[in-house]
């Protein structure tokens, strides 16, 4: 009985005998007779050019014109990465070792090979190709492919080969091939860093027990002496301040430090400044932003400055009466030596009385109004 085998353009027909392949079939319309020792053929897609088909590869030892033909081989070295390439376009990477054929006739296919060994870094076209995101980076990233290191604007990358650092990066996205080699990489900001160094419970030299708050704004002028001191630079940081404001508060008394907090700022500057120059840090300004007492310290110091406001009160008070006894001092002297002086102020003291009576009868007349209605007794 003849069989008819249809093979569309997107197809090939395998000529399969005695589960051997003796020949391809390119589209068309087939005719074979159906015996237990005559050839089946077996039609396949090649729409996914990768041809995954059984034993495939063995074809180009069994029948290398064959493979030739309809096939583009390709054989990845241990220490090689296989790019694949259809129509000048990347569609699939190839781990070390790799064996695999492709079809030929629906796209212009290409396999380039790359030694890692030589060049670890993507070149920027293949990096650009296989972007952040995407079938080609969810590829490579299953494959374990190629180490990916983005860094953003205020940023510094760090490449790191067996735990040695080889590069740093400028703002960039940066694929380095990762087959068999131990890579890493780092990003430091460098742009300006807030740290809050909060809650902080420290005795003065007087024993007071204070909460302070400390807040202070850092950038990395010099990266590459952070990166090589420091393994995190804002832990570093954090202490070299908590430990300043520390000395700083346990050196001053209570007194000393309310006085003048200003002056702790610049004592903390100064020690913190030094220890973080020498790993590459700028230090922009430093400042105790609350000094927080415990509830019955504030209660005395209330009383305090309650005490000292009165007796300041006190002080004015009697700077008044004294000057005020002292011009009465002086007017006395003046009237014991000028009679007509004191007869003025018996007069001002007669209008004053005056002008709160409503009626006044005297005698003696006009002099007796004068003279015995009010009389200054300078005795």
């Amino acid at each position: 009985m003849k069989i008819r085998t249809v093979i569309a353009p997107t197809e090939r027909g395998l000529m399969i005998r005695n589960k051997a392949i003796v020949d391809i079939l390119e589209p068309g319309v087939y005719w074979s007779v159906q015996l237990a020792s005559v050839s089946t053929i077996e039609v396949v897609s090649i729409t996914d050019t990768r041809c995954d088909y059984t034993d495939i590869v063995t074809l180009t030892t069994t029948n290398p014109a064959l493979a030739d033909r309809h096939f583009v081989a390709a054989d990845i070295g241990s220490t090689e990465v296989g790019l694949v390439f259809e129509d000048n376009r990347l569609v699939d990477i190839l781990a070390p070792g790799t064996r695999a054929m492709y079809w030929k006739g629906l796209a212009e296919t290409r396999i380039d090979c790359i030694d890692t060994t030589i060049e670890a870094r993507v070149a920027t076209d293949i990096a650009r190709q296989i972007g952040r995101t995407g079938a080609l980076a969810r590829r490579a990233s299953n494959l374990n492919a190629v180490l990916g290191i983005d860094v953003q604007e205020k940023q510094v990358g760090f490449f790191y080969d067996e735990g040695r650092l080889v590069e740093m990066l400028e703002p960039g996205y940066y694929l380095y091939w990762k087959f068999n080699r131990k890579f890493s990489g780092r990003i430091m900001d460098v742009g300006m860093t807030m740290v809050e160094v909060s809650g902080q419970e420290i005795l003065t030299r007087d024993r007071v027990s204070l909460r302070l708050n400390l807040s202070a704004l850092y950038r990395i002028d010099g990266p590459a002496e952070a990166e090589a001191a420091l393994t995190n630079v804002s832990d570093f940081v954090y202490r070299e301040l908590q430990l300043a404001l520390r000395q700083a508060v346990g050196t001053r008394t209570l007194d000393q430090l309310l006085a003048d907090k200003t002056s702790m700022d610049g004592t903390i500057a100064a020690e913190v400044q030094v220890r973080l120059r020498a790993v590459g840090i700028e230090l922009i300004n430093v400042g105790v932003k609350d000094v927080i007492l415990p509830g019955d310290m504030k209660e005395i110091l209330n009383r305090v400055v309650v005490a000292e406001k009165t007796a300041q009160a006190n002080n004015i008070r009697r700077r008044e009466e004294t000057a005020a006894t002292r011009s009465l001092l002086n007017t006395a002297k003046l009237m014991a030596d000028n009679p007509v002086l004191v007869r003025l102020k018996e007069l001002e003291a007669l209008e004053k009385v005056t002008a709160n009576v409503d009626k006044i009868t005297v005698f003696g007349g006009m002099d007796g109004v004068m003279k015995e209605l009010v009389r200054i007794d300078q005795n």
